[in-house]
């Protein structure tokens, strides 16, 4: 009888927590959504902005950025050159010393023609909540065009736009031909949505804060 009764509640509990989660998981992607309504465009026809804020991933052995990070270091590339960003602000993973997201992106635009001197680097951009602060809170940041995937453009607007940024987004699929992994970000957006209403609500500082950094003022001219 005890065993029965102590399932039960299991049960209870489990169907409560099951429906807490999808409240939560509908209600952030709702908000994300909502946030974002508006402010992504193409990249002929986004306007123009100071600072694109290039959002990191993952960087290969030797240092060369993967094909969904080359995707977004070339609309930044493309906004540079047409003149609708002045600098571009490229926040990564540079926790270890062998692995530095930044400086491969870096490499990256000043081999396809961005002057060094508009790159600045953010090296403590370890998510996109912390991409965000960081560019607010160290670089000074006000307004921005941020470039990432397609299935992460509206969490990335959100996000920038709740801590003060007046953002907008700029999307690629052209490594939409990557399936699999394209398939598994899409999912990931489904949870990292409340992790971001979650960082919002929560305004903790990045992993790393630190000082005003002038990169972004220097670039700018």
């Amino acid at each position: 009888m005890l065993k029965n009764l102590w399932l039960r509640r299991a049960i209870t509990v489990g169907a409560l927590g099951a429906i807490l989660a999808v409240a939560a998981t509908a209600a952030s992607l709702s908000w994300v959504r909502g946030s974002a309504a508006g402010h992504v465009y193409d990249v002929n026809d986004v306007p123009a902005a100071p600072v694109a804020l290039v959002l990191g991933a993952q960087i290969n052995p030797g240092g060369q950025p993967s094909p969904f990070l080359e995707a977004r270091l070339e609309i930044a590339r493309q906004l540079y050159e047409s003149g609708k960003v002045t600098a571009i602000l490229v926040s990564g993973d540079h926790a270890n010393w062998d692995y530095d997201e930044p400086g491969g992106m870096m490499v990256w635009l000043v081999s396809h023609g961005v002057p060094v001197s508009r790159v600045v680097l953010d090296h403590a951009g370890f998510d996109t909540y912390d991409s965000c602060s960081r560019a607010r809170r160290i670089f000074g940041v006000r307004q921005a065009i941020v470039v990432t995937q397609n299935f992460h453009i509206e969490r990335a607007v959100a996000v920038c736009r709740a801590l003060g940024i007046d953002t907008t987004g700029v999307g690629d699929d052209t490594v939409r031909r990557y399936r699999q992994t394209w398939l598994r970000g899409e999912i990931r957006e489904e949870f990292a949505a409340v992790k971001a209403a979650g960082d919002v609500l929560s305004r903790r500082d990045p992993i790393f804060l630190g000082k005003h950094e002038t990169g972004v003022e220097d670039a700018l001219g």
